[in-house]
């Protein structure tokens, strides 16, 4: 077998690890998961390079897993890389570049301790969820025709092209997917960057009084609401997003020994396939 479909293999499943926030501080605490992914943005796949990528950025959307990250052995450089070089897409330095501004916006770890003593606040005085984070807001989308992988990868690009959008994960078996944006970013400004897929339709997911979930759909040319008569809040609480329902989340892969496994296998494939 060929080395770069073991490569893109590898990074691949990193990438989907990746994407659950209950694996994050493990592929960054490991020997080997870092290192690797440093090492393949340097790869000459395209491909292998964009999902590598795709994986850091989940990585660093773990506060405590940035300090390291911008810390390891050639991490700002190899960014650094992929963003001047010039045979590089736009789309992957648009990523690099996002991947690279928030590791340098890493916190120190004293005003890491404070951020978590108020997130525990916000947490019990539950009056005040979503007035207290002015930074970041979470917002959930049913993408009508999400269906396969393929279909993925262009929602992907499409959000990615968004300036403000922090991170993104899918629930492939809902065709719902969660996205942390800027707190002056609107639901319509992706819904309008998912619907120049052509191929892909986004409804917003909103939770009613009576705690049921409905879907707001939006005008396909303006995004404007199609029906705002029902007295809804403008985005879902983030600890109460759907993303937590671990069973219910496409990229909750297998149970924690399954991950702990897959780990150890990725790690001896990037042992025999690099030097460091």
């Amino acid at each position: 077998m060929s080395r770069d479909p073991d490569a893109l293999a590898v990074v691949t499943h990193l990438r989907d690890l990746a994407a659950d926030p209950l694996n994050r501080r493990a592929i960054v605490q490991d020997q080997g998961c870092l290192p690797g992914l440093i090492l393949f943005l340097d790869h000459p796949s395209p491909q292998v390079v964009y999902s590598a990528l795709l994986a850091l950025r989940y990585l660093a959307e773990c506060r405590a897993n940035r300090e390291k990250m911008k810390s390891e052995l050639g991490m700002m450089l190899s960014l650094q890389n992929v963003i001047q070089k010039t045979t590089t897409p736009v789309e992957t330095k648009q990523l690099a570049s996002e991947v690279h501004e928030i590791l340098q916006m890493c916190v120190s770890e004293e005003e890491e301790r404070g951020e978590e003593a108020a997130a525990s606040v916000r947490r019990k005085t539950r009056f005040f969820v979503g007035n207290t984070n002015k930074r970041a807001k979470t917002v959930i989308l049913h993408i009508d025709g999400l269906d396969d992988s393929n279909l993925r990868s262009l929602c992907e690009e499409a959000l990615l092209k968004v300036r403000g959008v922090i991170s993104f994960t899918f629930q492939m078996a809902v065709k719902r997917c969660i996205v942390r944006i800027r707190s002056d970013l609107t639901a319509e400004t992706l819904a309008n960057a998912i619907a120049t897929t052509k191929v892909l339709r986004a409804q917003q997911v909103v939770k009613a009084e009576d705690g049921s979930e409905v879907l707001i759909p939006f005008d396909s040319e303006d995004g404007v609401p199609v029906d705002q008569k029902v007295s809804l809040p403008d985005y879902l609480p983030e600890d109460e997003s759907p993303s937590v329902e671990a069973d219910r989340a496409v990229s909750h892969v297998g149970t924690s020994e399954d991950r702990a496994g897959w780990l150890n296998t990725a790690t001896n494939f990037l042992s025999r396939s690099f030097y460091w």
